[in-house]
């Protein structure tokens, strides 16, 4: 008998830990197909994002809609509103430049500091991203471009093993994301952005330091001139 109840306390307990994961789970889920809406553009800058469309959407609570919007808030990618939601984040003109203008200095600094450092598995792991980049972009993928390209960089400095910059610049990458897969789906650049990253790639591998880190700074630069261009003619 004692053993019996011993097995059902145990059953139940574990059924207890079960339903535990699967509810801290939820924000994990909506965090991230939140996130993809709005990098995609479906969720548009400015969008009012209601808790109870999103759990109706969701077929969840409130409650984990509420802590996804306050994730995505830390983030920088909604103003979260308690009790009414949140609102897709618009950013100035001026502060798009800034987020770009910040991935440079942090980017050429990561990237002068790893190249001497890049060994046999970084060029595998760099040369892999540029695949599926590839892929993604013949698929017309939209809402991967952002963060493959965030990955690819990322990838890039990796050998520098600068924890902190590397914290820093997740977060402005973040920021940049949206606009980086724009740039690319409506300026159709996915040929010329790819062949950037090839460039890169090649320049490192040759330890061409001073010219990478030029042709680094000169493909950001670039990109955000054609962001800011783009916006300015959508919001004019």
């Amino acid at each position: 008998m004692f053993n019996l109840l011993h097995r059902d306390f145990k059953e139940e307990r574990i059924l207890a830990q079960n339903r535990a994961v699967i509810r801290q789970s939820l924000p994990d889920v909506i965090v991230a197909d939140l996130r993809q809406r709005i990098l995609s553009g479906d969720l548009a800058e400015g969008e009012l994002i209601r808790q109870e469309v999103l759990a109706d959407e969701y077929q969840v609570s409130r409650m984990p809609v509420r802590e996804a919007l306050r994730r995505l808030d830390a983030e920088g990618l909604v103003v979260f509103m308690n009790n009414r939601g949140a609102t897709v984040t618009t950013h100035t003109v001026d502060e798009i430049s800034e987020i770009f203008d910040i991935r440079a200095v942090l980017e050429v600094d990561l990237f002068k500091r790893a190249i001497p450092l890049m060994q046999t598995d970084d060029f595998a792991r760099c040369e892999a991203i540029l695949l599926e980049m590839e892929h993604s972009y013949r698929s017309g993928n939209v809402a991967d471009w952002g963060p493959l390209n965030a990955r690819y960089h990322a990838a890039l400095y990796s050998a520098a093993g600068r924890e902190l910059t590397t914290h820093l610049l997740a977060r402005v990458s973040l920021q940049a994301n949206r606009y980086v897969s724009m740039h690319i789906d409506r300026l159709k650049k996915s040929d010329s952005a790819q062949q950037d990253h090839a460039t890169l790639l090649t320049l490192a591998r040759q330890g061409k330091v001073d010219a990478a880190a030029e042709a680094l700074r000169v493909h950001i630069d670039q990109t955000k001139h054609q962001v800011l261009a783009l916006i300015n003619a959508a919001r004019a």
